[in-house]
């Protein structure tokens, strides 16, 4: 399989980048990182304002005080859906029909099920409307996960 890549020149190092794998909403895993996905955004539903907590200003002089934006987004693809935990600026992207890619994307675990979010290594894109209609029957976000230990013996 070949790879295509493009050089990219600092100073006098080159940095050769390569071209985003995209994957598909049904091979994400509990606990896997790194993933880029073109999805559209089904809905979205505000679920949390929070302001700074009080009495720990003097630890955050130097950063400007804002709310914090907590959304569930349910976003997917031909393949299926899951739930996305958008974040502060994140909120105002996921508008329902938008189609974006996801960047350097995450599963977090939240009570069992999986939750992908995009941290501040990641990137939130609107692009170009896609041509697939999303399949809503598979919710990856319904299926509940237990850890479980293995003994060796």
């Amino acid at each position: 399989m070949a790879t295509a890549t493009t050089t990219t020149t600092t100073g006098n190092n080159a940095v050769a980048k390569r071209k985003p794998v995209f994957i598909k909403v049904d091979q994400l895993k509990p606990g896997t990182q790194g993933h880029t996905l073109a999805v559209k955004v089904v809905s979205s539903k505000a679920v949390k304002v929070t302001n700074n907590k009080p009495g720990r200003s003097s630890m955050r002089l130097s950063r400007p005080q804002h709310p914090t934006r907590i959304a569930e987004c349910l976003v997917g693809d031909e393949t299926g859906t899951i739930v996305f935990t958008a974040r502060n600026e994140q909120v105002d992207i996921m508008n329902p029909g938008a189609t974006v890619i996801l960047r350097n994307a995450k599963i977090d675990m939240f009570k069992g099920s999986m939750r992908l979010a995009v941290d501040k290594w990641g990137r939130v894109e609107v692009t170009e409307p896609a041509d697939f209609e999303v399949k809503e029957e598979n919710n990856l976000s319904l299926v509940e996960y237990e850890l479980v230990n293995v003994v060796e013996e």
